[in-house]
């Protein structure tokens, strides 16, 4: 198996979800390797709310652990990796990645297609990101309405994406709808990898502003999103950030206790 290869199959269960014991490297050389494949592939960006919208849906579970790629966006699960001993993983946060893969993109030619964001945001994004990076090739951006779309329309979607024939499809619905439309459009969608990268369109456009870099460094963000958005998200972080923190405490006691039954996702005994 290829250094690649095995990094796509090293995961951990955090509270059920497989997540990938990565950093930004490892994220971005896997993304080049499926291109260079043409193989379909998925990847969830997740943090605290996706692991805990995973314990109370079970197919947004078997979503994150059927997905090519499943990483640690936010810091709690960094830390949750490196105590168990996983000392390379580290944040890879969905604007940092695609911010990166932009940038590789801008010197490889891989094209890119955004799917999602509010009105006018795909558009605003692909004007900050060909200003950046004058050299990138976006195929197109789509803006779907903010209702399930008939099968007609989805199947349009899905043509006049694959007409423009991207490398990597961005979708920004917010979890789980990203989530739930990547597993769903998988090899619908002909594009080597899609990424659900939720406010990510929103943050490199520049509509929406993103936590200063010590509070993400320091798993603070959530308490500036709930300050800046609070009437939207104060019953979503009242809740997980809480039930998270306990049930995270009791699984790395009992794997301290019982190690015999700390086995890594994708490890040959879970095969």
């Amino acid at each position: 198996m290829s250094s690649v290869g095995a990094l796509r199959n090293e995961r951990v269960d955090i509270l059920g979800v497989g997540v990938s014991s990565i950093n930004m490297d490892d994220a971005v050389a896997t993304i080049e390797c499926w291109i260079g494949e043409r193989s379909c592939n998925y990847v969830c960006i997740t943090g605290v709310h996706g692991v805990m919208e995973s314990r109370r849906d079970e197919r947004l579970r078997r979503i994150h652990n059927e997905a090519g790629m499943v990483t640690p966006d936010g810091m709690p699960l960094v830390w949750f990796l490196r105590l168990l001993g996983k000392r390379r993983a580290d944040r890879v946060y969905g604007p940092d990645l695609m911010r990166k893969i932009t940038a590789v993109s801008a010197r490889r030619g891989y094209r890119q297609f955004y799917y999602g964001g509010a009105e006018g945001v795909a558009s605003k994004l692909k004007r900050a990101l060909v200003q950046e990076y004058p050299n990138l090739e976006i195929a197109g951006t789509l803006c779907p309405p903010f209702r399930e779309l008939t099968p007609g329309e989805d199947q349009a979607v899905v043509d006049a994406i694959n007409a423009v024939r991207p490398h990597i499809v961005w979708v920004g619905l917010s979890t789980p709808k990203q989530e739930l439309w990547m597993a769903n459009h998988l090899r619908r969608i002909e594009a080597p990898v899609m990424v659900g990268v939720g406010a990510a369109f929103d943050f490199l456009a520049g509509t929406k502003r993103q936590a200063p870099r010590w509070m993400q460094r320091n798993g603070l963000e959530w308490s500036f999103r709930l300050c800046s958005e609070p009437r939207r998200l104060w019953r979503r972080y009242a809740y997980i950030v809480p039930a998270f923190t306990i049930l995270a405490v009791g699984d790395l006691l009992r794997r301290a206790i019982r190690p015999s039954e700390n086995v890594p996702l994708g490890s040959p005994s879970q095969r």
